[in-house]
Protein backbone atom coordinates (compact mmCIF):
# COMPACT_ATOMS: atom_id res chain seq x y z
CA UNK A 1 0.00 0.00 0.00
CA UNK A 2 1.07 3.59 -0.45
CA UNK A 3 -0.23 7.10 0.13
CA UNK A 4 -0.89 8.67 -3.27
CA UNK A 5 -2.29 12.04 -2.27
CA UNK A 6 -2.11 14.02 0.97
CA UNK A 7 -3.99 17.19 1.88
CA UNK A 8 -3.72 19.17 5.12
CA UNK A 9 -5.92 21.97 6.44
CA UNK A 10 -4.87 23.81 9.61
CA UNK A 11 -2.70 20.87 10.67
CA UNK A 12 0.28 21.88 12.81
CA UNK A 13 2.14 24.62 10.88
CA UNK A 14 0.17 24.11 7.66
CA UNK A 15 -2.70 26.43 6.84
CA UNK A 16 -3.33 24.46 3.67
CA UNK A 17 -1.08 22.05 1.80
CA UNK A 18 -1.61 19.45 -0.90
CA UNK A 19 0.92 17.07 -2.42
CA UNK A 20 1.12 14.02 -4.68
CA UNK A 21 3.40 11.19 -3.56
CA UNK A 22 4.97 8.29 -5.42
CA UNK A 23 5.16 4.59 -4.51
CA UNK A 24 8.96 4.66 -4.13
CA UNK A 25 11.42 6.87 -2.26
CA UNK A 26 10.34 10.46 -1.63
CA UNK A 27 12.77 12.92 -0.03
CA UNK A 28 11.27 15.82 1.92
CA UNK A 29 13.95 18.51 2.07
CA UNK A 30 14.09 21.77 3.99
CA UNK A 31 15.81 23.65 6.77
CA UNK A 32 14.98 22.84 10.37
CA UNK A 33 11.69 24.27 11.64
CA UNK A 34 10.02 24.49 8.22
CA UNK A 35 7.43 21.73 8.71
CA UNK A 36 9.03 18.49 7.46
CA UNK A 37 8.25 16.50 10.61
CA UNK A 38 4.73 17.93 10.73
CA UNK A 39 4.12 16.48 7.27
CA UNK A 40 5.38 13.07 8.40
CA UNK A 41 3.25 13.33 11.54
CA UNK A 42 0.16 13.65 9.33
CA UNK A 43 1.09 10.47 7.45
CA UNK A 44 1.59 8.58 10.71
CA UNK A 45 -1.71 9.89 12.05
CA UNK A 46 -3.57 8.18 9.20
CA UNK A 47 -2.64 4.76 10.56
CA UNK A 48 -3.21 5.08 14.30
CA UNK A 49 -5.05 8.39 14.89
CA UNK A 50 -2.20 9.25 17.24
CA UNK A 51 0.84 11.49 16.97
CA UNK A 52 4.13 9.60 16.85
CA UNK A 53 5.49 12.46 18.96
CA UNK A 54 3.09 11.48 21.74
CA UNK A 55 1.14 14.77 21.89
CA UNK A 56 -2.68 14.99 22.26
CA UNK A 57 -4.82 15.46 19.17
CA UNK A 58 -5.72 19.03 20.07
CA UNK A 59 -2.03 19.97 19.81
CA UNK A 60 -2.09 19.00 16.12
CA UNK A 61 -4.56 21.77 15.29
CA UNK A 62 -2.88 24.96 14.05
CA UNK A 63 -2.70 27.74 16.63
CA UNK A 64 -5.83 29.89 16.63
CA UNK A 65 -7.97 27.29 14.82
CA UNK A 66 -10.66 25.00 16.17
CA UNK A 67 -10.30 22.14 13.68
CA UNK A 68 -7.70 20.45 11.50
CA UNK A 69 -8.22 18.07 8.58
CA UNK A 70 -5.97 15.36 7.14
CA UNK A 71 -7.17 13.84 3.86
CA UNK A 72 -5.42 11.09 1.96
CA UNK A 73 -5.85 8.69 -0.92
CA UNK A 74 -4.30 5.31 -0.13
CA UNK A 75 -3.64 2.76 -2.85
CA UNK A 76 -4.33 -0.74 -1.55
CA UNK A 77 -2.43 -3.90 -2.60
CA UNK A 78 -5.30 -4.81 -4.96
CA UNK A 79 -5.00 -1.31 -6.54
CA UNK A 80 -8.24 -0.07 -4.96
CA UNK A 81 -8.01 3.52 -3.78
CA UNK A 82 -9.33 4.25 -0.27
CA UNK A 83 -10.03 7.82 0.79
CA UNK A 84 -9.41 8.67 4.45
CA UNK A 85 -10.50 11.95 6.03
CA UNK A 86 -9.63 12.76 9.63
CA UNK A 87 -11.15 15.79 11.34
CA UNK A 88 -9.41 16.81 14.56
CA UNK A 89 -11.17 19.18 16.94
CA UNK A 90 -9.82 21.19 19.83
CA UNK A 91 -13.12 20.59 21.64
CA UNK A 92 -15.66 17.83 21.13
CA UNK A 93 -15.12 14.56 19.29
CA UNK A 94 -12.87 13.93 16.32
CA UNK A 95 -14.37 12.38 13.20
CA UNK A 96 -12.96 9.86 10.72
CA UNK A 97 -14.45 8.98 7.34
CA UNK A 98 -13.33 6.16 5.05
CA UNK A 99 -14.70 6.45 1.52
CA UNK A 100 -17.10 9.11 2.85
CA UNK A 101 -18.52 6.71 5.46
CA UNK A 102 -18.07 7.71 9.10
CA UNK A 103 -16.38 5.12 11.28
CA UNK A 104 -18.32 4.09 14.36
CA UNK A 105 -15.10 3.15 16.16
CA UNK A 106 -11.64 4.51 15.54
CA UNK A 107 -10.28 0.96 15.82
CA UNK A 108 -12.05 0.17 12.53
CA UNK A 109 -9.34 2.20 10.78
CA UNK A 110 -6.60 -0.21 11.86
CA UNK A 111 -5.16 -2.04 8.88
CA UNK A 112 -6.58 0.36 6.26
CA UNK A 113 -3.13 1.92 6.12
CA UNK A 114 -0.03 0.70 7.95
CA UNK A 115 2.84 3.06 8.68
CA UNK A 116 6.25 2.44 10.28
CA UNK A 117 7.81 5.61 11.73
CA UNK A 118 11.38 6.21 12.82
CA UNK A 119 12.13 9.59 14.40
CA UNK A 120 15.01 10.99 16.46
CA UNK A 121 12.90 10.46 19.56
CA UNK A 122 13.24 6.71 19.01
CA UNK A 123 16.58 6.77 20.79
CA UNK A 124 14.38 6.63 23.89
CA UNK A 125 13.35 3.10 22.85
CA UNK A 126 16.79 1.99 23.98
CA UNK A 127 17.77 4.61 26.56
CA UNK A 128 14.60 5.21 28.55
CA UNK A 129 12.24 3.10 30.66
CA UNK A 130 10.18 0.06 29.63
CA UNK A 131 6.92 1.86 28.74
CA UNK A 132 8.16 2.85 25.29
CA UNK A 133 9.40 -0.67 24.56
CA UNK A 134 6.04 -2.13 25.59
CA UNK A 135 4.34 0.37 23.28
CA UNK A 136 6.66 -0.64 20.45
CA UNK A 137 5.73 -4.30 20.91
CA UNK A 138 2.01 -3.59 21.11
CA UNK A 139 2.04 -1.29 18.07
CA UNK A 140 3.83 -3.97 16.07
CA UNK A 141 1.34 -6.60 17.23
CA UNK A 142 -1.57 -4.41 16.07
CA UNK A 143 0.10 -3.88 12.67
CA UNK A 144 0.38 -7.65 12.35
CA UNK A 145 -3.12 -8.36 13.61
CA UNK A 146 -5.56 -5.49 14.28
CA UNK A 147 -7.50 -7.70 16.73
CA UNK A 148 -4.58 -7.28 19.15
CA UNK A 149 -5.84 -3.76 19.77
CA UNK A 150 -8.91 -5.17 21.53
CA UNK A 151 -6.72 -7.01 24.06
CA UNK A 152 -4.69 -3.85 24.65
CA UNK A 153 -7.84 -1.85 25.34
CA UNK A 154 -9.25 -4.60 27.59
CA UNK A 155 -6.02 -4.59 29.60
CA UNK A 156 -6.21 -0.82 30.08
CA UNK A 157 -9.85 -1.05 31.19
CA UNK A 158 -9.21 -3.87 33.68
CA UNK A 159 -6.17 -2.14 35.16
CA UNK A 160 -8.13 1.08 35.56
CA UNK A 161 -10.89 -0.68 37.52
CA UNK A 162 -8.44 -2.67 39.61
CA UNK A 163 -6.35 0.42 40.42
CA UNK A 164 -9.47 2.30 41.49
CA UNK A 165 -10.46 -0.55 43.80
CA UNK A 166 -6.99 -0.78 45.38
CA UNK A 167 -7.05 2.93 46.15
CA UNK A 168 -10.58 2.76 47.53
CA UNK A 169 -9.81 -0.02 50.03
CA UNK A 170 -6.93 2.02 51.44
CA UNK A 171 -4.83 -1.00 52.38
CA UNK A 172 -7.64 -2.81 54.26
CA UNK A 173 -9.38 -5.53 52.25
CA UNK A 174 -12.87 -6.47 53.40
CA UNK A 175 -14.84 -9.50 52.23
CA UNK A 176 -16.73 -7.70 49.43
CA UNK A 177 -13.64 -5.90 48.17
CA UNK A 178 -11.64 -9.15 48.26
CA UNK A 179 -14.27 -10.83 46.06
CA UNK A 180 -14.24 -7.92 43.60
CA UNK A 181 -10.44 -7.91 43.50
CA UNK A 182 -10.44 -11.63 42.70
CA UNK A 183 -12.86 -11.00 39.83
CA UNK A 184 -10.58 -8.36 38.33
CA UNK A 185 -7.56 -10.61 38.80
CA UNK A 186 -9.28 -13.42 36.89
CA UNK A 187 -10.02 -11.04 34.04
CA UNK A 188 -6.47 -9.66 34.17
CA UNK A 189 -4.97 -13.15 34.08
CA UNK A 190 -7.04 -14.08 31.04
CA UNK A 191 -6.21 -11.08 28.88
CA UNK A 192 -2.68 -10.79 30.27
CA UNK A 193 -1.80 -14.35 29.29
CA UNK A 194 -2.99 -13.67 25.73
CA UNK A 195 -0.88 -10.53 25.54
CA UNK A 196 2.12 -12.32 27.05
CA UNK A 197 1.93 -15.16 24.51
CA UNK A 198 1.55 -12.69 21.65
CA UNK A 199 4.53 -10.65 22.83
CA UNK A 200 6.69 -13.76 23.30
CA UNK A 201 5.85 -15.01 19.80
CA UNK A 202 6.50 -11.55 18.37
CA UNK A 203 9.88 -11.18 20.05
CA UNK A 204 10.93 -14.66 18.87
CA UNK A 205 10.18 -13.56 15.30
CA UNK A 206 11.69 -10.10 15.73
CA UNK A 207 15.03 -11.25 17.13
CA UNK A 208 16.58 -12.48 13.86
CA UNK A 209 15.16 -9.49 11.99
CA UNK A 210 16.72 -7.02 14.45
CA UNK A 211 20.10 -8.74 14.17
CA UNK A 212 19.85 -8.65 10.37
CA UNK A 213 18.92 -4.96 10.30
CA UNK A 214 21.79 -4.11 12.67
CA UNK A 215 24.25 -5.97 10.40
CA UNK A 216 22.85 -4.20 7.34
CA UNK A 217 23.48 -0.82 8.93
CA UNK A 218 27.04 -1.86 9.80
CA UNK A 219 27.38 -2.74 6.07
CA UNK A 220 30.30 -5.10 6.40
CA UNK A 221 31.91 -3.33 9.33
CA UNK A 222 32.11 -4.75 12.86
CA UNK A 223 28.60 -5.38 14.18
CA UNK A 224 27.70 -6.23 17.74
CA UNK A 225 25.83 -9.40 18.60
CA UNK A 226 22.22 -8.36 19.15
CA UNK A 227 19.81 -10.09 21.53
CA UNK A 228 16.14 -9.25 22.06
CA UNK A 229 14.47 -10.94 25.02
CA UNK A 230 11.02 -10.97 26.57
CA UNK A 231 11.14 -12.90 29.83
CA UNK A 232 8.81 -11.43 32.49
CA UNK A 233 8.98 -13.36 35.76
CA UNK A 234 5.22 -13.98 35.87
CA UNK A 235 5.30 -16.12 32.72
CA UNK A 236 7.28 -18.81 34.56
CA UNK A 237 4.42 -19.57 36.99
CA UNK A 238 1.48 -18.17 35.04
CA UNK A 239 -0.16 -14.82 35.62
CA UNK A 240 -2.96 -16.13 37.85
CA UNK A 241 -0.48 -17.60 40.34
CA UNK A 242 1.72 -14.49 40.21
CA UNK A 243 -1.28 -12.26 40.92
CA UNK A 244 -2.29 -14.41 43.88
CA UNK A 245 1.25 -14.21 45.29
CA UNK A 246 1.30 -10.42 44.92
CA UNK A 247 -2.20 -9.80 46.30
CA UNK A 248 -1.24 -8.80 49.85
CA UNK A 249 1.54 -6.49 48.63
CA UNK A 250 -0.73 -4.89 46.00
CA UNK A 251 -3.38 -4.14 48.63
CA UNK A 252 -0.79 -2.72 51.00
CA UNK A 253 0.82 -0.51 48.33
CA UNK A 254 -2.46 0.21 46.48
CA UNK A 255 -0.78 -0.41 43.09
CA UNK A 256 -1.08 -3.07 40.35
CA UNK A 257 2.34 -4.69 40.61
CA UNK A 258 2.12 -7.71 38.30
CA UNK A 259 1.08 -8.08 34.67
CA UNK A 260 1.93 -7.12 31.09
CA UNK A 261 1.82 -3.42 32.04
CA UNK A 262 5.04 -3.98 34.03
CA UNK A 263 6.95 -6.01 31.43
CA UNK A 264 10.10 -4.95 29.62
CA UNK A 265 11.86 -5.82 26.39
CA UNK A 266 15.47 -6.68 27.18
CA UNK A 267 17.88 -5.33 24.52
CA UNK A 268 21.48 -6.52 24.61
CA UNK A 269 24.61 -5.88 22.56
CA UNK A 270 27.43 -8.40 22.98
CA UNK A 271 25.63 -9.81 26.02
CA UNK A 272 25.41 -6.48 27.87
CA UNK A 273 22.32 -4.29 28.44
CA UNK A 274 22.18 -1.78 25.59
CA UNK A 275 20.53 0.83 27.80
CA UNK A 276 23.53 1.15 30.10
CA UNK A 277 26.52 -0.28 28.21
CA UNK A 278 26.09 0.68 24.53
CA UNK A 279 27.51 3.85 23.04
CA UNK A 280 25.19 6.58 21.77
CA UNK A 281 25.91 5.51 18.19
CA UNK A 282 25.16 1.88 18.98
CA UNK A 283 21.94 2.87 20.71
CA UNK A 284 20.81 4.92 17.71
CA UNK A 285 21.61 2.07 15.35
CA UNK A 286 19.75 -0.41 17.54
CA UNK A 287 16.67 1.84 17.72
CA UNK A 288 16.58 2.09 13.93
CA UNK A 289 17.17 -1.67 13.62
CA UNK A 290 14.13 -2.28 15.84
CA UNK A 291 11.92 -0.17 13.58
CA UNK A 292 13.27 -1.75 10.39
CA UNK A 293 12.87 -5.23 11.85
CA UNK A 294 9.23 -4.59 12.78
CA UNK A 295 8.64 -3.13 9.31
CA UNK A 296 10.07 -6.18 7.56
CA UNK A 297 8.19 -8.60 9.79
CA UNK A 298 4.86 -6.88 9.10
CA UNK A 299 5.63 -6.79 5.36
CA UNK A 300 6.28 -10.55 5.37
CA UNK A 301 3.30 -11.52 7.52
CA UNK A 302 0.66 -9.42 5.76
CA UNK A 303 2.33 -9.72 2.32
CA UNK A 304 2.37 -5.96 1.88
CA UNK A 305 5.01 -3.47 3.08
CA UNK A 306 3.76 -0.62 5.26
CA UNK A 307 4.64 2.97 4.41
CA UNK A 308 8.08 3.63 5.90
CA UNK A 309 8.62 7.11 7.37
CA UNK A 310 12.19 8.07 8.26
CA UNK A 311 12.08 11.45 9.94
CA UNK A 312 15.45 13.22 10.14
CA UNK A 313 17.17 9.84 10.14
CA UNK A 314 20.51 11.07 8.78
CA UNK A 315 21.03 13.35 11.77
CA UNK A 316 21.12 10.17 13.88
CA UNK A 317 23.63 8.21 11.77
CA UNK A 318 27.22 8.68 10.63
CA UNK A 319 27.83 8.93 6.84
CA UNK A 320 28.72 5.24 6.45
CA UNK A 321 25.56 4.04 8.17
CA UNK A 322 23.43 6.60 6.30
CA UNK A 323 24.71 5.17 3.02
CA UNK A 324 24.15 1.63 4.28
CA UNK A 325 20.58 2.47 5.23
CA UNK A 326 19.81 3.70 1.71
CA UNK A 327 21.44 0.60 0.25
CA UNK A 328 19.26 -1.68 2.35
CA UNK A 329 15.93 0.16 2.23
CA UNK A 330 13.03 -2.30 2.11
CA UNK A 331 10.67 -2.28 -0.88
CA UNK A 332 7.59 -0.09 -0.85
CA UNK A 333 6.89 3.57 -0.23
CA UNK A 334 9.56 5.38 1.80
CA UNK A 335 9.20 8.98 2.96
CA UNK A 336 12.32 10.51 4.47
CA UNK A 337 13.09 14.00 5.67
CA UNK A 338 16.43 15.72 5.70
CA UNK A 339 17.77 19.18 6.39
CA UNK A 340 20.94 18.50 4.40
CA UNK A 341 21.99 16.77 1.20
CA UNK A 342 21.19 13.12 0.67
CA UNK A 343 24.05 10.63 0.88
CA UNK A 344 25.74 9.74 -2.38
CA UNK A 345 23.94 7.03 -4.34
CA UNK A 346 20.43 7.87 -3.16
CA UNK A 347 17.90 6.96 -5.85
CA UNK A 348 14.99 9.33 -5.21
CA UNK A 349 11.73 9.06 -7.12
CA UNK A 350 10.43 12.43 -5.96
CA UNK A 351 11.77 15.40 -4.01
CA UNK A 352 9.52 17.76 -2.05
CA UNK A 353 10.89 21.05 -0.75
CA UNK A 354 9.40 22.56 2.42
CA UNK A 355 9.75 26.22 3.32
CA UNK A 356 7.65 27.94 5.97
CA UNK A 357 4.80 25.45 5.57
CA UNK A 358 4.78 25.62 1.73
CA UNK A 359 5.42 22.52 -0.37
CA UNK A 360 7.01 22.55 -3.82
CA UNK A 361 8.31 19.79 -6.07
Amino acid sequence: MWVRHLELVDFRSYERAEIELGPGLTAVVGANGQGKSNLMEAVGYLATLESFRGVPGAALVRDGCVQAVVRAEVVQPDRRVVTIECELATTGRDRVLVNKQRLRRTSDLLGVVRVTVFSPDDLALVKEGPALRRRFLDQTAVNLQPRADADRRDLERILKHKSTLLKQVGGRLGEDAAFTLDVWNVKLAEVGERIGRARADLVAALGPQVARAYRDLADGGPAAEVEVRYEPAWRATGLAEALAAAKVDEVRRQVCLVGPHRDDLDLRLNGLPARTHASQGEQRTLALALRLAAHRLVAERVDDPPVLVLDDVFSELDPARSTALLRHLPPGQVLLTTAGPLPAGAVVERTIHVEQGRLTT
